[in-house]
């Protein structure tokens, strides 16, 4: 009985054992399908812009210079102050000059008497040379000293116009409305017509000028993308709006004046000028700017999370995608830029497609997988199915 009852112990511990064997081999049989988060990709408009350098630069700068030559007996403004057109600024010695100007009216005043005499000579000697009462040589010379009588009167008073300009001239006056600069000489100092150092310089800064440059390969492209329709360009002149050195925005928005028609051959750039209003004068001449110009409007955008799109060894930018079958898909993308914490696609994915954002690294290329909504980052943009995309982006540089 005893060896009876030890085989029987012996055969149910041996089938216990094949059981547990047989479980264990048969369970890699089953597949395991990974939960993956993932974002729908949704076409939606974007307006791209397109960040560039530039400089600040005044609307009008004149350069105030003498016309006359003289000692400078005052100056009449306050130095960094803003002037009107008009204004008086230095005060030249007039003393020659007002003399000069009372001679040329006594002179006109002169030829106008000669010119009195000569007229009613003519007239008289017209008479008297009909009945042989003159000479005709008389009547001639009578007639060619009231001719030059009448040339002298208009010298004189070209003469006089002249010194009166002149004696103007030593007042000098702001030729433009705008903020003055130092000055370059003090009273006392002597000057000289149209000489070389300016006195001062007047720059209007409201508005202002800023001028970017762009590469003229950029500036193709975004042609090319109009023309053929994959961006719709905006109406009107373009807006633009100023970022400081710190990043904080400048209040105004400006608009696009034009682009220059030809390209630096050094650099190969085009520059592109902006007119901003600076009613505070927050903007300076040679400031520091990037501007941020909207270069037109992509109707059918796709903007997708960066954390769903990778670098293969041949720095493609490449996705993985959950397909209709529940199967991962790879992806070779076309990225235009970022937008925020996104990348712009322009081809690669379409409207629909379920972008795989996390549990990337649990799948791989022809795996089942099964889509779960993803976790959005804090300060991120949302990544859950249906993502609304911003309206502005930055062009890739």
């Amino acid at each position: 009985m005893l060896r009876t009852a030890g085989a029987a112990a012996l055969i149910t511990a041996t089938a216990l054992m094949a059981g547990c064997s047989k479980s264990t081999t048969e369970a890699p049989h089953k597949q395991q399908v990974a939960e993956v988060g993932v974002f729908q990709v949704q076409q939606a408009p974007l307006s791209i812009t397109t960040e560039l350098p530039g400089r600040t630069a005044a609307f009008q700068v004149a350069e105030v210079r003498p016309q006359v030559n003289g000692l400078i007996q005052k100056r009449l403004f306050v130095e960094g102050a803003d002037v009107k057109a008009g204004t008086a600024l230095y005060q030249i010695d007039p003393a020659i000059y007002q003399a000069t100007y009372n001679s040329a009216k006594a002179a006109l005043a002169k030829a106008k008497a000669n010119l009195l005499t000569a007229q009613p000579k003519v007239g008289r000697y017209k008479d008297l040379v009909a009945i042989e009462g003159v000479s005709k040589q008389d009547y001639d010379d009578a007639v060619a000293s009231y001719e030059q009588a009448k040339a002298d009167v208009e010298s004189a008073a070209a003469a006089l116009e002249q010194a009166r300009i002149n004696l103007e001239y030593t007042h000098v006056d702001a030729p433009i409305s705008g903020r003055i600069s130092r000055s370059s000489v003090t009273p006392g100092a002597l000057v000289t017509a149209n000489q070389t150092t300016a006195l001062t310089t007047v720059q209007q800064l409201d508005p202002i000028y800023v001028d970017v440059t762009q590469t003229s390969e950029d500036m193709l492209r975004l042609k090319r993308d109009i023309e053929s329709g994959n961006l719709k360009k905006n109406g009107g002149q373009a807006r633009v709006t100023l970022l400081f050195s710190d990043g904080s925005k400048y209040a105004e928005e400006g608009k696009l004046q034009f682009s220059d028609v030809s390209v630096d051959p050094g650099t190969g750039n085009v520059t592109l000028r902006a007119l901003f209003p600076n009613p505070k004068h927050d903007l300076l001449p040679g400031m520091f700017v990037r501007a941020v110009i909207e270069s037109g409007v992509d109707e059918k955008a796709i903007a997708v999370p960066q954390q769903g799109v990778t670098r293969n060894p041949k720095g493609e930018a490449t996705a993985l995608v959950l397909n209709k079958e529940g199967k991962v898909e790879q992806r070779t993308l076309v990225t235009g830029g970022t937008l925020g914490d996104k990348w712009l696609v322009k081809s690669g994915l379409s409207n629909g497609d379920l972008l795989i954002v996390e549990g990337v690294q649990k799948v791989k290329p022809g795996a089942p997988a099964h889509a779960a909504a993803a976790k959005p980052d804090a300060g991120a943009a949302k990544v859950a199915a249906g993502g609304a995309v911003p309206a502005n982006a930055k062009s890739a540089q």
